[in-house]
This record gives structure tokens, sequence and C-alpha cells, in this order.
């Protein structure tokens, strides 16, 4: 497991109303992503439902999340994802990386801003954009 970013970006202005049909065809509003190092194997013993996340950025800004805002729990979108897969002859590939979905809201970034997101025990990532 690995700490990361999302950096998002829509062909919408307004994403939130765009609509679902939009929204796949928009890849999801997906643009760059930050991985950070890997954490040790510590995870495994987590609540992740509970396990808080905080998101920053230089501008005052803070976004605070819980694992528990990916579908009820990381684990359970990670396993929608291989069982769909499989459905289609489909498999996820060792060291492949999966991003299971964002834990907080989505804040606004601009060129230049620092953003960072510490996910307590399972480390941190940051990046300037």
């Amino acid at each position: 497991m690995h700490p990361s970013i999302e950096i998002p970006d829509s062909r919408f202005k307004n994403f939130a109303s765009a609509g679902e049909a939009q929204l796949i065809a928009d890849n999801a509003c997906a643009h760059e992503f930050v991985l950070g190092p890997p954490s040790d194997e510590i995870w495994r013993t987590l609540d992740l439902k509970t396990h808080a996340v905080e998101l920053k950025t230089t501008k005052p800004a803070t976004e605070a999340g819980k694992g528990g805002n990916v579908l009820g729990d990381p684990r359970t979108a990670l396993t929608w994802l291989v069982n769909e897969l499989c459905q289609f002859g489909m498999y996820v590939k060792q060291n492949q990386v999966i991003t299971t979905g964002t834990t907080t809201q989505p804040i606004t970034i601009e060129k230049g801003m620092d953003v960072s997101a510490k996910f307590g025990v399972l480390g941190s990532v940051s990046a300037r954009l």
C-alpha cells in the first residue's frame, strides 16, 4: 500500500452536475497521480474504514477524510474491481498500481501550489503542481 494523491481535471466547468455518462467519458475527472513510498505491512492490521486522512494545500484549504469514504472500505473497492475484471477475463497483475478512490472531498488546486496528504502511520505524500 502506498499513500497517494489523485490530481483531478475535468473538461466540465461543473463536473458535479455533468451526469454519470459524461463523467465516465471524462475518465472520472482523472488527470495526474502522485504515488508515495510504500507503507510497511501495518496496513493489514488497521481498520481502514476509520483510518484518518488529511489533505492540505498552500492556500488555507484542508480537507479531512477517512477510508470509509471509499465504498465503505477501500478493500471493498479493490474486491469489486478484481471481481469485475474477472468477469471479462482480465486480472490484476503483480505490482500493478491500483487506486481505490478518494478518501476526501476534492479541493481546488492551481499550478504552483503545494499539496500534501497525511495518512497517519501509513505515511504521507506531497507534490508541487
